[in-house]
């Protein structure tokens, strides 16, 4: 695994971390334990999860600079991306946000285990009206189609911080569809970053969009009206 990483880093252009080789293997160890049981990824395995998750999060750090900002990580699940952009830019200040208690459980047990400094959150992005308007980047990965994803995430996003989507190799389709919901949160497209995942075929995009306004203050609104009536 540390070869696969640090190889895969070098060519992605992040650099790791002393030590962040070893938590990375560890987190991965009580990942496959604990997803016998949970079901917390369809991605197994050590030469996988390095590529197709440690690599694939990692890449948001040569899209964006992260460096001592405070992140909120929206629909975190198993705690991609955050956890692996934590270990990697250890200056970050870490939230994670998912709606599931066992999900958030695992969170906490692997940021005990790594010595990680996070918060992790149970609840609703649209029902946390706490985190409005509090980080200087927000991110989120495979929960929702953009347009969705923009009320949800873009409320949490200081005016000038950055909601970054990470999305597959064509985003192009959902930018258009986001196009209405960017501009009426108060946001615009900063730019897409297109990486290749090292040591695959998988070709994986970061939609950055840059808040230049805010949001009104009538959105996020409720999970069932958004996805009836989407901007």
């Amino acid at each position: 695994m540390e070869e696969i990483l640090r190889e895969g880093l070098a060519a992605l252009g992040v650099a790791m971390p002393e030590g962040a080789a070893a938590q990375l293997r560890r987190y991965w160890e009580i990942l496959e334990e604990r997803n016998k049981v949970m079901n917390l990824t369809a991605i197994t395995g050590e030469e996988d999860c390095a590529r197709l998750h440690f690599l694939d999060c990692g890449a948001l750090l040569g899209a964006a600079d992260l460096r001592g900002r405070r992140c909120l990580d929206v629909g975190s699940g198993a705690g991609f991306p955050g956890i692996v952009l934590k270990i990697l830019e250890p200056t970050l200040e870490l939230t994670m946000l998912d709606s599931q208690r066992k999900r958030v459980d695992f969170q906490q047990e692997v940021c005990v285990a790594l010595g990680l400094d996070c918060r992790c959150l149970q609840g609703r992005a649209e029902e946390s009206a706490e985190l409005r308007g509090r980080f200087d980047v927000v991110t989120s990965r495979a929960v929702a189609r953009l347009n969705l994803l923009c009320e949800l995430c873009l409320p949490m996003v200081k005016k000038g911080g950055l909601f970054v989507a990470m999305k597959g190799p064509a985003p192009e389709e959902e930018l258009e569809e986001a196009a209405h919901a960017i501009r009426t949160l108060g946001a615009e497209v900063e730019r897409v970053v297109k990486y290749a995942v090292p040591g695959t075929d998988a070709v994986h995009s970061a939609v950055l969009l840059r808040k230049s306004g805010p949001t009104p203050a009538q959105y996020p609104r409720r999970w069932a009206k958004m996805t009836k009536f989407p901007l």
